[in-house]
């Protein structure tokens, strides 16, 4: 098969996924101008323009109170505190989301794909998803930066 097929065929396919959700498809939604001034810097940048923390860095990554993990732009609960572990990736790693939560998408940003989540609130960019996540629960690792996130304990 011609390289030059495939390779167009995955740049479509990736530029769909890539536009997914429409803004103006979220419940939450701002101009650039008011996420700016609602948002510090790196969380407007992961949030908005899914920018990743650097790993090791984020004060959820080594944390483990008993509470509820909150999306940062908009308030929305997404993660119970019961379903993190540590996957020792150098951010903080859910096995599951709080049910219906969440909008997944595809990214191709490093030329591959994966499976990126936000939130479904307000389309802020989270993390991403794998599949090597605790076999005795999903199986999945939810990648969080810390700076999307808001904890509020239990």
């Amino acid at each position: 098969m011609n390289i030059r097929i495939v390779y167009y065929f995955f740049l479509i396919i990736g530029l769909s996924f890539q536009f997914g959700l429409s803004q103006n498809e979220f419940e939450v939604v701002k101009s650039d101008k008011e996420w700016k001034s609602q948002l510090d810097e790196l969380s407007y940048l992961v949030l908005r323009k899914a920018y990743t923390e650097r790993p090791y860095t984020g004060k959820y990554d080594n944390f483990y109170e008993k509470g509820t993990y909150h999306c940062a732009g908009c308030d929305e609960p997404l993660y119970n505190s019961d379903f993190k572990y540590n996957s020792y990736c150098g951010w903080p790693s859910f096995d599951r989301e709080i049910n219906d939560k969440l909008v997944y998408d595809v990214d191709y940003k490093l030329g591959y794909p994966r499976t990126e989540i936000k939130c479904k609130k307000c389309g802020g960019h989270l993390g991403h998803v794998f599949n090597d996540g605790p076999r005795e629960t999903t199986g999945k690792r939810h990648c969080v930066n810390s700076v999307a996130l808001v904890f509020k304990k239990a």
